[in-house]
């Protein structure tokens, strides 16, 4: 069944999906990283261009949320102390518990910035093993240090061993799939003093392509004899969190893009997990007032052009979320102010207030379109 919902110029179809049941909750413990146990076992996963602090704090917000992870910056950039890179890196103290992940392949450089992460506000430092992109792994960096196994478990442990907070590392399962050594890593850098792992379920060369190995994620908890292991890939709703948790008997679930699309997902998983019922889903009056939330989180810690030159770059995900229409996605990718923004705001609400839907979830239609790789701005 479809209901066409006008926004005046566009008649925009609304699928009612078909709901899976939610699944028995699977037992399990909460997770401790060094000496730190996460409120839930579900954190956010970093992804570039999107989870900045102002995001991170509104996420906060809804609850649910175990761990956030800034975005992937830099080692070398940091420590130059570019703007844009320090960006990526603020933080304060409503944004906790938090990890600061690095990328680098210099063992000096990587030590210098994870020093720096501890002394501004980083409760852990996290390593990054697993992005894919050439311009990461041409100096090294991300999945290419998954091909040099004695440095960089050299590097590792020189990190471990020049700071007092946790250090973590995430992966992927290897360069490709004749190479999948992240078993082998994750043995090696529990007994170099590394606290968790988060290990993404596709090899380098996969990049966001094809299903998650959840039977190789598995192969890396099975590796490990005491630190925590989070999947990581593809887990969206409750359906696929419970798949995760029981296909590959992980500790926890770093989300990443499932958070992008449904910022509820955290509340949600940390009720099941705690009573076995997620809750209802949010209206869509809820998911408005999120985007509202976000772009005023992004004006108190930003100029208001900065606000809404952001803003832009995620006003096609809340449309998809929303659905009000081309002629309000034309405008909002395009915002000016905040009183244009606020002017949007209130012309969307007149859009959903004539829906029948009494606020059930729908998944938005397609995937939200992510950096080709990591970033020091928008």
């Amino acid at each position: 069944m479809q209901n066409p919902v006008s926004d005046g110029l566009y008649e925009v179809p609304i699928a009612v999906p078909q709901l899976e049941p939610i699944p028995p909750r699977v037992p399990g413990r909460l997770v401790k990283i060094g000496e730190r146990t996460l409120s839930t076992r579900f954190t956010l996963a970093p992804l570039a261009g999107y989870t900045n602090l102002p995001f991170r704090l509104v996420m906060r917000r809804l609850g649910g949320l175990g761990m956030a992870t800034t975005d992937l910056i830099s080692a070398r950039a940091l420590i130059q102390g570019g703007g844009k890179t320090l960006e990526l890196a603020e933080t304060c103290p409503e944004d906790e518990p938090l990890a600061m992940q690095i990328f680098g392949s210099e063992p000096d450089v990587m030590v210098h910035a994870a020093k720096w992460c501890q002394d501004h506000g980083a409760h852990i430092v996290d390593i990054n093993m697993g992005c894919p992109v050439n311009k990461v792994t041409k100096g090294g960096g991300g999945s290419a240090m998954m091909c040099q196994p004695t440095n960089t478990v050299g590097l590792v442990e020189k990190v471990v061993g020049a700071v007092s907070i946790p250090v973590t590392v995430k992966m992927r399962l290897g360069w490709d799939d004749t190479e999948l050594t992240a078993p082998f890593f994750s043995r090696e850098f529990e007994k170099v003093g590394v606290a968790a792992i988060t290990i993404h379920g596709r090899t380098r060369e996969q990049g966001f392509r094809g299903g998650v190995n959840e039977e190789g994620i598995r192969r890396v908890v099975e590796a490990v004899e005491k630190i925590p292991v989070f999947g990581n890939g593809d887990v969206r709703t409750i359906q696929d969190a419970a798949r995760m948790f029981k296909d590959t008997g992980c500790a926890g679930i770093a989300i990443g893009r499932g958070g992008l699309m449904h910022p509820w997902i955290f509340k949600r998983l940390s009720l099941w997990d705690e009573t076995g019922d997620p809750g209802p889903h949010p209206t869509y009056r809820e998911r408005l007032e999120f985007m509202d939330s976000h772009f005023q989180s992004m004006l108190s810690l930003r100029t208001e052009r900065s606000a809404c030159i952001n803003f832009r770059k995620v006003a096609t995900w809340y449309c998809k979320v929303l659905r009000p229409g081309k002629k309000i996605q034309q405008e909002l990718v395009m915002i000016q102010s905040a009183e244009h923004f606020a002017n949007m705001v209130g012309r969307i609400a007149e859009i959903l207030s004539q829906r029948e839907e009494k606020g059930e979830w729908h998944p938005a239609e397609h995937e939200i379109r992510l950096p080709e790789g990591p970033i020091a701005h928008w």
